[in-house]
């Protein structure tokens, strides 16, 4: 009888190792990120809340109907963008990026003291110059090692492409 117990006892034992030591079926779903992935999420995410409170001024400040059609663009591609690269931080266990850098706080401080048409060419100009970095910044991402973020970069890009045509647009006939 003892050797039927000490018998049970260690296949117990054997399971409970077995099972602390067999990761063939964990997933860990926070993975780490390496710091080109880390820096990408992080400034993506600024960029865009960035562009959100200049498109918000924009709606509010400007008479013409082409800004005034971007900046309602801008809130609504930049809202959802930055929700999907919000989730892929939040997965990837990044918690930062949910404010707005001194530079970025200057430029829309700086708009929002123009009237008219000079604030008109101070908005579309701070678009054309901060989609021309946000599209560097994707499209170094675009070969980060992880999967999510290429993916995301990748297909965010063609967006921020046009976002930058239609503002260069409307900054040339503005001139």
């Amino acid at each position: 009888m003892k050797k039927l117990i000490r018998l049970l006892f260690g296949i117990v034992i054997l399971f409970a190792i077995s099972s602390c030591t067999d990761n063939k079926h964990a997933k860990n779903y926070n993975t780490v990120v390496d710091k080109g992935g880390s820096v990408f999420i992080i400034q993506g995410l600024e960029a865009g809340l960035a562009e959100i409170k200049a498109a918000k001024l924009a709606e509010v400040n400007s008479k013409n109907p082409r800004i005034i059609n971007f900046a309602k663009m801008m809130i609504a591609d930049h809202t959802q963008t930055g929700d999907e690269l919000e989730k892929i931080g939040i997965n990837k266990g990044i918690t930062e990026g949910d404010t707005i850098n001194a530079e970025h706080q200057k430029l829309i401080d700086n708009i929002s003291t123009k009237k008219g048409a000079d604030f008109d060419k101070a908005y579309i100009q701070m678009m054309v110059t901060d989609h021309e970095s946000v599209i560097k910044l994707f499209a170094g991402a675009a070969g980060n090692k992880s999967a999510d973020i290429q993916n995301f970069a990748k297909k965010t890009l063609p967006a921020l492409k046009m976002h930058l045509d239609s503002a260069n647009a409307i900054c040339a006939a503005l001139k």
